[in-house]
């Protein structure tokens, strides 16, 4: 590379990076795919690229490589520490790094907003992340995530698919979601056993439709977690038949049937009814 850095693969093993699996770890080698990856998580030549998971420090060369102004990579294990050195050392001023759980960051804190978030994810916490970063959606320009294809292809599913529910609703309400690539798993060291698949999701300047998102989790629970059954039925807890009416939706029909702004309907006439 022209940065002056080793290949990616003798700094692995020139500071013994054994992948552990408690950590979700699996690193990425092709450059070729991080260059792609960081280009999807673009335009990075201003404000704050988040990037969670660095490990060896693949995808964060490549953001800054391609342009990006201003990198913050959070990284909970000391063992790439070293290794992220290496790189703060051939971008000076472009690259901080924060030692520590990504979980229990204040996001907010880490840049000006609108933040990129830019990661190869722990796929043990990916979706615990998404959806933590979803609390705040308005501190994101994008975020850009390679994950297991399977929470991919329920991110983006479409109602009357079978990957269609709960992480479906939840992001395809607040975010623009598109699927942009797959990656095969001899990419990775060490290959993992399932095939990855990188999404780009850009919060919306308004939820798709008004509903109380307590609410709408709540309902989202109850009708996915029967969805084999009719939503009179699961939702029966909830109001049943009535509250369905109440929010102009079938009670006959099952979760999987139901689009986006139907189940903020039904959020909404539930809200009504805790109201009387």
């Amino acid at each position: 590379m022209t940065d002056g850095l080793p290949p990616l693969r003798e700094v692995i093993a020139a500071f013994e990076l054994r992948a552990k699996k408690n950590l979700g770890q699996n690193f990425l080698c092709d450059l070729n795919l991080t260059a792609r990856i960081a280009r999807a998580a673009g335009p990075l030549d201003a404000g704050t690229i988040v990037e969670v998971g660095p490990g060896p420090g693949g995808l964060t060369r490549a953001l800054l490589s391609e342009g990006a102004a201003r990198v913050v990579a959070i990284e909970r294990d000391d063992r790439c520490l070293p290794a992220l050195a290496q790189i703060q050392a051939a971008y000076p001023g472009k690259l901080e790094v924060i030692p520590g759980d990504a979980l229990e960051i204040d996001y907010a804190s880490l840049g000006d907003a609108p933040l990129r978030i830019a990661a190869n994810l722990p796929y043990n916490i990916g979706t615990v992340l998404l959806t933590g970063w979803l609390e705040r959606p308005e501190l994101f320009a994008s975020i850009t995530l390679m994950l297991q294809k399977e929470v991919v292809d329920r991110i983006v599913a479409a109602p009357g698919t079978k990957d269609y529910g709960r992480l479906s609703v939840l992001c395809q309400w607040l975010c623009n979601c598109a699927p942009l690539f797959e990656v095969n798993p001899a990419a990775f060291t060490p290959p993992p056993k399932v095939t990855s698949a990188v999404v780009r999701l850009e919060p919306r300047a308004e939820p798709l439709a008004p509903a109380p998102r307590a609410l709408l989790e709540k309902v989202t629970a109850a009708a996915f977690g029967q969805r084999r059954k009719m939503l009179r039925a699961s939702l029966k807890p909830l109001g049943g038949a009535t509250l369905c009416e109440a929010a102009g939706i079938d009670p006959e029909l099952r979760a999987e049937a139901i689009p986006v702004q139907g189940f903020c309907a039904l959020a909404r006439a539930l809200e009504e009814n805790l109201r009387k």
